[in-house]
């Protein structure tokens, strides 16, 4: 492979050192994008965590390489969201094929009033490796362990001991809470006996990356190519993508019937290159034959044990729903958790992240089973209605609309869910919408927003007095955040970037200050206020 994965150290842990059986606030399972992330989160708030896991690598494999524009934000907020930007290769133009017929184009981002674009396409272990780096800057609050692998827990009522098997010795340590960021195949989950449903496609896929010095097609700039019946894959669908260091992602459609031991053979996989690129010169970076699950948990909260990413969720790949959506997760039980453990919030605060991001995962879940069903038609019926939206896609604008490649990750809405305050305001943006960034004289606003609680006023009516302990944040004459937010408006923003609240200009603060207690989980309060 292009990339060379570099081992990282096992250091003897502190408790096969004499030091006791050692007590967390939070524990992590699994030191992926997703809980590396989330121990980032937990230590921009202050909270010291642990990461337990059974290798010392980064991926293996680019993996997940598609990341949306919201994903890049909360890893902004994390502290890598330059470094993805300057490595990734970004692109906002999608294109989609009938044949070798073009059938019409999109652009995801036509407004370039954002630091982020729409999509950036960097290889997993890229991100894994920024996240490590970041880790080292929080030496006092993440203890990143290597080779240590969880194999039981003891669940009490304040905490959950965890027993670990190294190389050196096995120890236990205890936490306050344990986060399983352990993947599709959770052993904590399988462990509890949590049933895990939903529904198994049989199609199987092939995935290569493949490495050029050209590009195999012409383009200004990086595009997302899809073809459904391509002339060089007969019958089936295609879909090809630029990502770093001259690598580009190929998946091929391979049917239910494929032997995935076979389709992974290099004498297999050279030759649907070949026909896709021609002559071109290529060496094959990366091979997986795959075929997969949407399926998630009935809750994601289980006491003081709470899933995350895909131990929580699995769907398809198309789409880029998987690491975006786990990503978000993160984005939601950070702030949440860390308001539990300094006592700023009740323990019912962490069932909101359930409520919200198991709305999100159904709405991932809807969208990735939909295009697999458009993709793989079932039935002769189902083959010949996407044939004819197809056809008629190229004129008509409607049609556009039926066709699904992967409906690309967008975040979900929180409008109604029980943080958000109701949407009494008619003007500006809906409580539980993400915040959409603006571009200010010296920076972007997102930049300014998150992590704590802020009141933003907008407007030269819109000053407002901010609850105690909320920032304030105030403009006036500034044209990229009215045109986004509207003039004369306030927004109670969450510590995730999400409107909790929001009122028009002359709003008492009574009512913001209700907002605010409604917004970190204590219902009760907010009647007496």
């Amino acid at each position: 492979m292009h990339y060379q994965n570099r081992k990282y150290p096992f250091r003897t842990p502190p408790e096969l050192m004499g030091e006791g059986r050692g007590r967390y606030p939070v524990a992590i399972i699994g030191a992926g994008p997703i809980g590396m992330a989330m121990a980032i989160d937990l230590a921009l708030h202050g909270i010291r965590s642990v990461i337990l896991d059974d290798n010392n690598m980064v991926s293996v494999g680019s993996r997940a390489i598609c990341w949306a524009k919201r994903t890049l934000e909360i890893f902004d907020r994390l502290g890598i969201g330059d470094r993805m930007l300057e490595k990734g290769v970004t692109w906002k133009v999608g294109r989609l094929f009938h044949g070798k017929e073009e059938v019409y184009n999109f652009d995801l981002l036509p407004d370039d009033a954002h630091k982020m674009p729409a999509f950036v396409n960097l290889q997993q272990y890229y991100v894994e490796e920024y996240l490590v780096d970041r880790i080292a800057d929080f030496p006092d609050l993440i203890d990143l362990r290597w080779l240590n692998k969880v194999t039981g827990e003891e669940i009490t009522d304040d905490g959950v001991a965890l027993h670990v098997k190294t190389s050196e010795g096995n120890y236990w340590l205890s936490a306050d809470y344990v986060l399983a960021c352990d993947g599709c195949k959770s052993q904590i989950r399988q462990r509890m006996g949590l049933a895990f449903e939903g529904q198994t496609f049989e199609e199987h896929f092939l995935i290569t990356d493949v490495e050029m010095p050209e590009p195999p097609f012409e383009s200004e700039t990086p595009e997302r190519w899809f073809w459904f019946k391509p002339p060089f894959h007969s019958g089936q669908s295609a879909l090809l993508h630029k990502q770093p260091d001259n690598i580009y992602r190929i998946d091929l459609q391979l049917g239910p019937d494929t032997d995935p031991t076979e389709e992974a053979k290099p004498e297999q996989v050279i030759p649907r290159v070949k026909q896709i690129i021609g002559d071109r010169d290529f060496k094959i970076d990366w091979v997986s034959v795959y075929s997969f699950t949407c399926a998630m948990l009935e809750k994601f909260v289980h006491g003081r044990i709470i899933f995350v990413g895909d131990s929580a969720h699995v769907v398809s790949p198309f789409g880029a729903r998987g690491g975006n959506g786990g990503i978000q997760d993160v984005d939601n039980l950070g702030w949440k958790l860390a308001a539990v453990l300094k006592g700023e919030a009740e323990p019912a605060l962490l069932e909101s992240y359930d409520e919200e991001r198991r709305h999100g995962a159904r709405e991932n879940i809807k969208n990735s089973a939909r295009a697999t069903n458009f993709m793989t038609p079932k039935s002769k019926m189902e083959a010949m209605f996407r044939d004819a939206v197809l056809n008629l896609a190229s004129d008509l604008p409607f049609a556009r609309r039926l066709v699904n490649s992967g409906r690309l990750s967008f975040p979900c809405s929180l409008e109604g869910f029980t943080l958000q305050s109701p949407h009494t305001a008619p003007r500006g943006l809906a409580p539980g919408t993400p915040c959409p960034d603006a571009p200010l004289e010296d920076g972007w606003l997102l930049n300014q927003l998150g992590k704590e609680f802020i009141l933003l006023t907008i407007g030269a009516r819109a000053k407002a007095l901010a609850p105690s302990g909320v920032k304030s944040l105030h403009f006036e004459n500034s044209p990229g955040v009215i045109a986004q937010y509207g003039d004369d408006m306030i927004y109670l923003i969450r510590p995730d970037q999400h409107i909790a609240a929001a009122f028009e200009a002359g709003t008492d603060s009574k009512a913001i200050e209700r907002a605010l207690v409604r917004a970190t989980g204590s219902l009760a309060l907010e009647t007496a206020i």
